[in-house]
């Protein structure tokens, strides 16, 4: 992409019509969100009246953004060691919504760009669209969707104070904040988000929300604006919203399952009506068979903050092992086929080993890249798993192929260093930039005990 693109005629058009809508709609400011590569939304913010003009020439941004930890610490790469350089944030007006929940404010996903008017190389969201560029040449789309969990309660130190304690899925936690779930189901409603469920949660002052299934970037996109509604909603009621892995040391964290599916223009989803396993297709066998084999390497995309792997145990429904199975809650990837009558439009494969630490963007695009490689590669998928894996003998998983995904940050690092689908996916720049925070974080982290680590990052997610 070039700066031609970016001032081009149907792009200044849909940022004038945003502009107008908004203005109708009340609002006065815009916020520019990015997710940087310690998984922190970013955000700059302008008057309206600035739309169409940043959205030709883009607000400015420090290239360190790329290696910032999620502590506002910095770190380095050879190629970002220093306080020079200085890129552009250009809001997709077409994606630009209303804040229900947020009076007089607009939310706006933003690619970034170098001075030069060229893709910056460190940009999650530009990488994932050459992923869907590259899936589309095969005349395949993946539609996907995020499941949102967050913790719910009043920050305060050191420790917040839970909206409930339990039990999860009951009416006896929905009762005093149905006038929470009410708001938050009416504002996702209005930005267009498409509401499938919402309900209290297993974990303290856990819920969890599901929205419609999009297009890859428009699931990215989206994953922030549901999370960005909570945090509104949560403050209109005295409360606060903790997207974090884990809240409490020892308790069941958050998750940020990624549901995913692949479709042919012409023959619909691939994941069924094929002669594969559970009637997959060959193409879609292949794709979900490159994700498994990829999962060790793509968990330090996936599971990126030294305390989602106090999540990502065992007996806890996260996903802890590199398996597949229909309908098995405890593997990494569950294949779901939903009610008869709803199989040629519902069936789904289920990412489970994801939190929302992990930057959506990157989520997707490095799933894409594992399931080309697949592709490319021709890959089958060993037989699905029904039982607990960690019920298992270890002889027996070794002998399935079952392998316990990282059990640190340290150690998805080293499988991710180890990929070179994921290198070549992203390109040198986002792959050494990413793997830099990872190890700064990782390093920082060593010796501190559990609930340290916990309450650091309680509130930057």
């Amino acid at each position: 992409m070039g700066g031609s693109e970016m001032a081009d005629r149907g792009t200044s058009e849909a940022a004038r019509a945003a502009t107008e809508a908004l203005a109708e709609a009340g609002v006065r400011a815009v916020a520019l969100a990015m997710v940087d590569n310690a998984g922190v939304t970013r955000v700059k913010c302008i008057p309206l009246r600035r739309l169409e003009e940043v959205t030709r020439l883009g607000v400015g941004l420090s290239y360190v953004f790329s290696v910032f930890l999620v502590d506002d610490q910095i770190t380095s790469t050879p190629s970002l060691d220093g306080p020079s350089g200085d890129m552009r944030l250009i809001p997709d007006p077409e994606a630009c919504v209303a804040l229900d929940a947020q009076p007089g404010w607009a939310w706006a996903p933003v690619d970034q760009y170098d001075q030069d008017g060229n893709v910056w190389p460190a940009c999650g969201r530009s990488f994932l669209r050459r992923m869907v560029d590259r899936l589309a040449r095969l005349e395949i789309e993946l539609r996907c969707a995020f499941e949102v969990e967050w913790f719910l309660g009043r920050r305060e130190e050191p420790d917040p104070v839970p909206s409930h304690r339990g039990p999860g899925y009951s009416a006896v936690v929905l009762t005093p904040y149905s006038g929470f779930a009410v708001d938050l189901i009416d504002a996702l409603e209005a930005e267009g988000l498409g509401v499938q469920q919402f309900h209290p949660e297993y974990s303290i002052g856990q819920f969890e929300v599901s929205v419609a299934h999009r297009d890859a970037v428009g699931a990215a996109d989206e994953n922030l604006l549901v999370r960005q509604t909570i945090r509104g909603v949560a403050a209109r009621h005295g409360l606060d919203a903790s997207f974090a892995p884990v809240v409490f040391p020892g308790a069941v964290g958050n998750g940020a399952h990624l549901h995913f599916s692949l479709w042919d223009a012409d023959r619909g989803d691939l994941l069924v009506g094929g002669a594969g396993p559970l009637g997959m297709t060959e193409q879609a066998e292949a794709f979900v068979a490159g994700v498994l084999a990829e999962l060790p390497a793509l968990s330090a995309v996936i599971c990126p903050s030294e305390v989602s792997y106090l999540r990502l145990q065992p007996h806890r429904w996260a996903g802890a092992f590199t398996c597949w199975g229909p309908e098995n809650r405890e593997a990494a990837l569950r294949f779901i086929t939903g009610m008869v009558g709803s199989r040629d439009a519902a069936t789904n494969v289920e990412l489970k080993s994801i939190d929302a630490a992990g930057n959506p963007y990157l989520v997707v695009g490095s799933v894409i890249a594992a399931g080309l490689a697949g592709m490319d590669q021709g890959l089958r998928l060993p037989p699905p798993i029904t039982e607990d894996p960690a019920g298992l003998p270890e002889e027996e998983r070794a002998a399935k192929g079952i392998e316990r995904l990282p059990a640190s940050l340290g150690e998805a690092v080293e499988r991710m260093e180890e990929s070179a689908v994921l290198r070549e996916a992203m390109g040198d720049l986002l792959f050494d930039s990413f793997l830099a925070t990872r190890r700064a974080e990782h390093e920082a982290s060593r010796d501190r005990k559990e609930e340290d680590l916990v309450r650091a990052h309680r509130w930057r997610y």
